[in-house]
């Protein structure tokens, strides 16, 4: 196995509404080959994502060669995939599937700056995968639990931090430090996003049998 292997960072499970609002990326060394990471609101990093959800458009934007761009849509929001020649069997996935599909993508954050200032957030996938409804009823349920579990940990830490006169040595948070300072969304924006996400699968999920 290689090294790359072995460091291989844990995708982690984020909706569209957090990940497109994950718009400061950091690297935890001078190390030009340190990994990338989003600073997700919610107080984690994340340099690889696993998300899934409908893809309904795609669209070689490309000049000179291809470069392929797929939009898909969560219960939340539009996750917009690139994928070009560095990336060749994303990329073919994107060219030779017919919108409207689920699609389940693994890659990494990426972030841009536009001449106005804005920053906005994409995906450079490693893979995409055509999957079924089930899947992606699962993703959301699973997502829903760990965006919770991630909006549960900021709101203890926040609500253990103490004035620094009072001398306390309430427990540190690192990242949710990063994403206080960093953001002005309120953590709990999310939390109704995945009731959102959770009551827009209602009545997908062990359908009656059809006789």
């Amino acid at each position: 196995m290689s090294g790359a292997e072995l460091t291989r960072e844990v995708a982690r499970r984020v909706f569209a509404s957090e990940f497109n609002d994950s718009t400061y990326a950091f690297k935890e060394s001078d190390d030009e080959r340190a990994p990338n990471y989003a600073l997700l609101p919610t107080g984690d990093r994340a340099n690889r994502v696993f998300v899934v959800g409908t893809l309904t458009e795609t669209e070689d934007v490309g000049e000179e060669s291809e470069y392929w761009r797929g939009r898909v849509v969560d219960p939340t929001g539009t996750f917009f995939v690139y994928a070009g020649q560095y990336q060749p069997e994303a990329a073919a996935a994107l060219r030779d599937t017919e919108p409207p599909a689920y699609a389940a993508v693994v890659g990494k954050p990426r972030t841009y700056e536009t001449d106005d200032g804005t920053v906005n957030v994409s995906l450079r996938p490693e893979s995409i995968a055509i999957v079924d409804e089930a899947t992606r009823d699962r993703w959301v349920v699973e997502t829903a639990e760990r965006t919770l579990e991630r909006v549960e940990a900021f709101g203890e830490w926040e609500a253990e931090q103490e004035p620094p006169e009072s001398g306390s040595t309430a427990p540190t948070n690192e990242y949710a430090q990063m994403a206080r300072e960093r953001y002005d969304s309120p953590v709990e924006n999310y939390r109704r996003d995945v009731i959102q996400a959770l009551e827009s699968i209602e009545g997908t999920q062990n359908p009656e049998p059809t006789t």
